[in-house]
């Protein structure tokens, strides 16, 4: 299979995954306990937001992780969230704008165009065939091992 002319995903150097799996929980708390107590996890890091709703959470398992909040916030990524399929994947990519380009030029519904965060990264979300919403960004959590 001929590769040439793909958009680069980022690597893995530096021991930052290249995908984070995205989920939402009605208890983002519970689910956090349960993954770290039951399943292993290990947080590296828990932002709550005033109301006490987790905001974003980053779990680790491994060489891998997931990304975690609370539904209902009215973020961007909670509003897509709400119609779609069973869960959302984040994939760390060099040139979003050039990611997304390739995206629209394929069809892809997309739901937020790129877009520059407060926290630094530049992303943007598309839904896929069957409902799931997939991010494609910059920010790649670093993991220590």
């Amino acid at each position: 299979m001929d590769h040439e002319g793909v958009i680069g995903m980022a690597g893995t150097s530096g021991g930052r995954p290249s995908i984070y799996p995205t989920l939402l929980y009605a208890d983002a708390k519970a689910a956090i306990k349960q993954l770290t107590e039951a399943f292993g996890f290990t947080e590296l890091a828990v932002y709550e937001a005033e109301d006490g709703s987790v905001a974003h959470a980053e779990l680790v398992q491994g060489n891998g992780a997931v990304m975690l909040g609370s539904k209902g916030t009215g973020s961007a990524f909670d509003k897509v969230m709400k119609d779609a399929g069973t869960t959302g994947v984040y994939v760390v990519v060099d040139d979003v704008d050039a990611h997304h380009r390739r995206a629209v030029e394929h069809g892809a519904e997309i739901l937020m165009p790129p877009t520059d965060q407060d926290y630094g990264s530049r992303d943007y979300m598309a839904r896929d065939v069957e409902g799931n919403v997939w991010s494609f960004g910059t920010y790649a959590p670093e993991m220590k091992g």
